[in-house]
């Protein structure tokens, strides 16, 4: 059985943020143990309950990928063992699975969104306007379709309880430098174009995906916080996809899907989930890894 942890709690550590999902405490100037809880986050809004296992789930398959594009892009990884920086007197089994020791970073103020497929907020900006973060898109396109070539789509990052929105490619230079910007933009685009092609060997299209990036004290570049994961990332099994709906995914589409039959307007306090949605959450997200994993 894999641990349930809702909220982390490791005394003598210093609580540097309490994330939708990650609880970040300080080690030292240079690093940071990262936490990845069960808490589970949707519409921008963190949910009751908690999805059993999936801090762990998460952390498995971020180190994964972290290790699999560290020759596109460095990333927060240190190397430490997480059993050497844990209190003592914490329960080990608690944390083990879900934690990483990682760099203390400055997190840039942007998500880097890659998209390959039209769904999501993308399909509803195009429907209005037939662009996504001010590109403009072939005219007829449909739900799900692919794009012609993958775009880079960054967002706002919002306070916790808030909307993130999306933005373009010059409000994200005016954010953090033009420069600082197609760094992040061509690291964002090689990531999604490796990680894609690895999943299509294995039954599964990655819609689209969500990084972080942060600094050093020395302005290097790394990818932090979790990469391509189903709670960054939409996963579609191939042999189900076609355009013009929403494909089934391994993803929390699972999750968003139930929350918008709900009398619900997206705001805080989010809504309790039935154990089925839990139950189906737990199996999509241990399907996802599994396949890309094999």
């Amino acid at each position: 059985m894999a641990s349930v942890l809702y909220r982390s709690d490791l005394p003598g550590l210093e609580l540097l943020h309490r994330g939708k999902v990650r609880d970040v405490y300080a080690l030292d100037g240079e690093r940071v143990l990262l936490v990845a809880s069960d808490r589970l986050s949707a519409f921008d809004v963190v949910l009751p309950d908690p999805i059993p296992g999936k801090g762990e789930l998460l952390t498995q398959l971020s180190n994964f990928w972290f290790a699999r594009t560290a020759h596109l892009v460095p990333n927060h990884l240190t190397g430490d063992d997480v059993a050497a920086v844990l209190p003592a007197g914490v329960d080990a089994g608690q944390y083990l699975r879900r934690s990483v020791v990682g760099r203390r970073l400055r997190i840039l103020p942007v998500e880097a969104i890659a998209r390959g497929y039209l769904i999501g907020s993308g399909w509803k900006d195009y429907q209005t306007s037939g662009e996504v973060c001010g590109i403009r898109l072939p005219p007829g396109l449909r739900q799900a379709d692919p794009l012609p070539e993958p775009i880079f789509t960054p967002s706002t990052k919002a306070p916790q309880g808030e909307h993130d929105a999306n933005i373009g490619f010059d409000a994200m230079v005016a954010l953090v430098g033009g420069e600082l910007a197609e760094r992040v933009r061509q690291a964002t685009l090689a990531v999604y174009a490796f990680a894609a092609a690895h999943a299509r060997a294995r039954g599964l299209i990655i819609a689209d995906t969500k990084l972080e990036f942060g600094l050093d004290a020395e302005g290097a570049l790394y990818v932090a916080d979790e990469m391509l994961t189903p709670d960054s990332s939409r996963f579609w099994p191939a042999d189900a996809w076609s355009p013009g709906r929403s494909p089934p995914s391994f993803d929390k589409q699972f999750v968003r899907d139930y929350l918008e039959t709900l009398d619900w307007d997206k705001t805080a306090p989010g809504p309790r989930l039935p154990a089925a949605v839990i139950a189906g959450t737990v199996a999509r997200y241990r399907e996802a890894l599994e396949r890309l994993t094999a």
